[in-house]
């Protein structure tokens, strides 16, 4: 057997200990709290009062408009220096969340005003207040829509979590760093780290799929019944 070969079976149950162990729960965490925020942000844009939208604004503005390594430099290792400390772990976690939030905003924000005003009206036409119109007809029209583009976000996610390795957090790529530093070879473990987060993305590609058949299937639905 040739020695890389050898040398990919030897790291892979390390590298997919720390893919399943960081990188996944990362992940995950992040695009939830980033899409609760998001969310809030959108609405915020949308329905709050002029200077809670100027606020909303900046804040998509600003992490839109700047790289997420940088963002993530500024939170680990700027913040200190006035006293506000994170660790690796929940300085990515809090730098993630942030930035999927200011882009999922974006997508809520547009999938909501997509929603036809026919639909707000006859909402009201039939007594619902705006929070139920909201919850019971924009809301799961809305979703059916921000399928694709969120479960693209979301896919981004796993592999911009390599970025960080930079701030020491035992991930999937700090992990290949860790183990090519002592092997001398980069080329085989970073390649094992692609591959592995290439596994990921189709999975996950392969889960977007049907959750956009799904969806699409209950809209077909729907329109016959109408």
């Amino acid at each position: 057997m040739p020695d890389w070969l050898q040398l990919m079976i030897d790291s892979f149950p390390s590298l997919l200990y720390a893919g399943l162990v960081f990188t996944i729960p990362l992940t995950l965490l992040s695009f939830v709290l980033g899409l609760s925020l998001g969310f809030v942000t959108a609405l915020t844009r949308l329905y709050a009062p002029l200077p809670l939208v100027a606020l909303a604004r900046f804040y998509v503005w600003l992490f839109r408009g700047t790289p997420l390594l940088v963002q993530l430099f500024l939170i680990f290792y700027g913040l200190p220096k006035v006293g506000i400390v994170f660790d690796p772990f929940p300085a990515a976690l809090i730098g993630f969340t942030l930035n999927v939030g200011a882009y999922s905003s974006e997508i809520v924000r547009a999938v909501i005003e997509s929603v036809s005003r026919g639909q707000w009206e006859a909402a009201y036409s039939i007594g619902m207040s705006w929070s139920q119109a909201m919850r019971r007809i924009i809301l799961p029209q809305a979703t059916r829509i921000a399928v694709p583009p969120l479960s693209n976000t979301f896919i981004a996610l796993v592999k911009d979590t390599s970025l960080a390795a930079v701030l020491t957090v035992p991930e999937l790529f700090q992990a290949a760093q860790r183990i090519a530093s002592t092997t001398y070879e980069p080329l085989v473990m970073y390649t094992e780290a692609a591959l592995l987060y290439l596994l990921f993305s189709t999975v996950l590609s392969w889960g977007q799929t049907r959750l956009e058949q799904h969806y699409g299937r209950h809209a077909t639905h729907l329109g016959g019944q109408s």
